[in-house]
């Protein structure tokens, strides 16, 4: 059987650990809505840190749901050179804006993040953003005893305020367009 080729979707030559935003994008595998239904929920964020706001939202949380939103909250308190700026849980995927902060570049022995790989991925080894999301996907599948999310995620580099703005206003309005516009949950 002759395998897949796989295309590296990183930008070429970019420093993923280097400091900056980044949006992220997981989706579940095959896009199923595992994660949650359409319904009238509350997405409630509990942590300290730049989210300590409680927003209507209309996607109820399933127990993988659930699961997830526990582990972005676990690893934004656990890694210093991170911030979860924003997220948000749909039915089949996940929007995280995520901050990556200047510390760990001066010295690299104050981060928490393993810097020299990823766990089982060819992925660019040496780069925070990657082996926070396979951090990220490891603890959420150990816990639900299954691999609940696909192998790769979508991500794009965050190069302005104006982007970053649009970027929280497109997180904070996909699951009012997710209930709104049936056709975009393909």
């Amino acid at each position: 059987m002759k395998l897949p080729i796989r295309k590296n979707i990183r930008l070429p030559g970019y420093n993923y650990s280097q400091s900056g935003y980044y949006f992220i994008t997981i989706c579940v595998e095959k896009r199923q809505n595992m994660l949650g239904n359409v319904g009238d929920g509350v997405l409630d964020v509990p942590f300290n840190g730049v989210l300590d706001v409680l927003r209507e939202s209309p996607i109820v949380l399933s127990e993988y749901g659930k699961i997830t939103e526990k582990h972005i909250i676990a690893l934004n308190e656990y890694y210093e050179h991170i911030s979860i700026q924003n997220y948000v849980i749909m039915p089949n995927h996940v929007h995280i804006l995520l901050a990556v902060l200047n510390e760990h570049e001066k010295d690299d022995k104050t981060s928490r993040t393993p810097l020299n790989g990823t766990s089982r991925t060819p992925s660019p080894t040496n780069a925070v953003v990657p082996a926070f999301v396979s951090t990220l996907k490891r603890f959420i599948h150990k816990e639900c005893g299954f691999s609940l999310f696909q192998r790769a995620y979508h991500d794009r580099i965050i190069r302005n305020e104006d982007e970053y703005m649009s970027v929280w206003k497109y997180i904070d309005e996909n699951p009012v367009k997710y209930e709104k516009y049936p056709e975009i949950r393909e």
